[in-house]
């Protein structure tokens, strides 16, 4: 059975960090294949794995609305059009949101994403999504089953809050969430007397556990400033052994 992880979080508290160490960890322990989904407008997932990206769901929904290819339905053209998106690599697959919808309705592309979707999901053993503040996407992809939604935050009294009104909102979506948890990025060592105790509240007052309290780390600033793959970050390095720790407490 694939199993559906989510990220959500504010813009710049580090969901698409979360995501490209998550690729990495799930490499390292041979939990392939799986499915990564860049569902954030502003995409750059890829840029810290190191692919390039020639073409979007974002860009397959407009040609919809364009002339189809003779003696091909819509959802035949869909299907087609995001394997041709899919960008394979060794024990995973990318797949490219892009940017979002622009004027007209596209009620019916998305309802060929969620078919074809559907299919897709069968060929992985996770499906990773890294969402933008909003879980709107993951409607639109048919995945009202999430195992594991992981809701990142700065280290901030204002990004603890809208971590836990995130947390708050997934029931009225209608979103099955079977476990959930906060990660607090770029923390500061000690962790402040202040900062703990809304990290401690929002747990308490949500459906969330504390996944973890990720330091900052030069490590990962110059891996992304160099352009080098978070793949391929060393396995010695402090930050990789806390985040090895978290994500084996996580899906242990």
């Amino acid at each position: 059975m694939t199993k559906v992880i989510a990220m959500a979080g504010k813009g710049g508290t580090g969901k698409t960090t979360t995501s490209a160490l998550l690729t990495r960890y799930l490499l390292k322990k041979k939990e392939t294949p799986f499915l990564l989904v860049d569902a954030d407008a502003n995409a750059n997932l890829n840029e810290l794995l190191g692919l390039d990206v020639d073409l979007t769901l974002g860009q397959i929904r407009k040609e919809l609305k364009g002339e189809l290819p003779p003696n091909v339905t819509r959802d035949q053209f869909m299907e087609m059009k995001i394997h041709q998106a899919l960008i394979e690599e060794s024990g995973f697959d990318l797949l490219v949101m892009g940017q979002p919808d622009g004027p007209g309705c596209y009620c019916a592309a998305n309802q060929y994403l969620a078919m074809t979707m559907g299919k897709l999901a069968e060929n992985y053993k996770y499906i990773i999504v890294d969402n933008e503040a909003g879980m709107e996407h993951l409607s639109r992809m048919n995945m009202r089953t999430i195992d594991y939604l992981l809701v990142t935050s700065d280290p901030s009294a204002r990004g603890i809050l809208t971590a836990k009104r995130i947390s708050d909102i997934t029931e009225p979506l209608g979103l099955e969430i079977k476990k959930q948890y906060l990660l607090v990025n770029r923390a500061p060592h000690p962790i402040p007397p202040a900062l703990q105790e809304k990290i401690d509240a929002a747990v308490a007052d949500s459906g969330m556990e504390l996944g973890g309290i990720i330091p900052s780390s030069d490590v990962l600033i110059n891996q992304e400033l160099s352009g080098e793959s978070y793949i391929d970050l060393d396995d010695s390095a402090d930050i990789i052994q806390t985040i090895n720790d978290m994500f084996d407490r996580i899906f242990s």
